[in-house]
């Protein structure tokens, strides 16, 4: 006589999925042998698995229902005529932790009531530190990659995050999406961090984890950022270096900058604009400074005549 899926559980064949999840949701934490030390445990747990694989599965149970154990586990014929298929066998993987993390939403749910001493059975449940007490899961962090643009405006980024939700029954768990609103300040620096309390997965036993999105800066084309101020790096020849040039620029709101040079630029050269770099968080209408360091280009050869040019220009 074949296994009696449903003697296991404890249910008639008219049971309903709803009876199956209760039935599961009793004898697994009855017989889990975290909480029961009783030699039958392992063996109860490891059979309650196994019927719970099979009838929750709506395939394997209607196969089960109709050609019993044999059927289920060796396979059975589905179609008719020529598009007959067969149905491979089913073989339970062994596991009936795993069959009771993932009815429960959580790798243990049961980390969260012991205390790891196992061997104290002073409170009858092998260990049990106290039902009910909860520990929140660390913070998950997730890169905000924001170009300068974004943060020298501000703006509103909508992020999608995918998360496991208790259902309705309390007991299980199924994966869903939510948009999360950022609104991006302006001046916002690299390393801000913003928070969304309790919106990890969720779990019986758990408290969700924070998700907490860190700020970091898209590379730009033009500028770089130094605190609350813009960098730009201006290619200028030699000559210019020496007699004075202006540096045309593009700026972040969209208006041309011409700077004039009449300095001498030497090595480590630095022209300061104040005023016209990022705006400063705290305070958006007050901006950090535009700097402007120089790549001076050599020319690559001189003919005799401007040699001797620079010679009695320069000497």
């Amino acid at each position: 006589m074949g296994i009696d899926y449903y003697a296991i559980l404890g249910l008639t064949r008219s049971a309903v999925d709803a009876d199956i999840k209760k039935a599961y949701r009793k004898l697994a934490l009855k017989y889990h042998p975290d909480k029961n030390q009783e030699p039958i445990a392992p063996d109860k747990f490891r059979q309650t698995g196994e019927a719970f694989d099979v009838l929750s599965d709506a395939q394997r149970k209607a196969v089960y229902d109709q050609f019993g154990e044999e059927g289920l586990k060796n396979g059975v014929p589905v179609g008719n005529g020529e598009d007959v298929l067969w149905l491979p066998g089913y073989t339970f993987h062994g596991d009936p932790h795993k069959v009771f993390s993932d009815f429960f939403g959580g790798n243990n749910p049961f980390s969260e009531f012991f205390d790891g001493n196992h061997g104290d059975h002073s409170n009858g449940f092998g260990g049990l530190s106290g039902r009910g007490r909860k520990k929140q899961d660390p913070s998950i962090e997730r890169d905000l990659v924001l170009s300068l643009e974004e943060i020298f405006h501000g703006c509103t980024k909508k992020m999608k995050i995918s998360r496991r939700v208790m259902n309705e029954d309390g007991h299980t768990s199924s994966i869903r999406d939510k948009i999360l609103t950022i609104s991006v300040q302006k001046g916002w620096r690299e390393g801000t961090r913003i928070t969304f309390p309790k919106e990890g997965d969720q779990g019986p036993n758990n408290i969700p984890a924070d998700i907490v999105f860190v700020v970091r800066d898209k590379p730009h084309p033009r500028f770089a950022r130094e605190s609350n101020n813009l960098v730009f790096v201006a290619k200028v020849l030699l000559g210019k270096a020496l007699t004075g040039c202006s540096v045309d620029l593009p700026t972040l709101d969209g208006r041309l900058l011409t700077i004039p040079i009449n300095d001498i630029i030497s090595p480590g050269y630095e022209k300061i604009v104040p005023g016209e770099g990022m705006p400063i968080s705290q305070n958006p209408n007050v901006r950090g400074d535009l700097i402007i360091r120089f790549d001076i280009e050599f020319p690559k050869q001189l003919t005799s005549e401007k040699k001797l040019a620079l010679k009695e220009s320069l000497l």
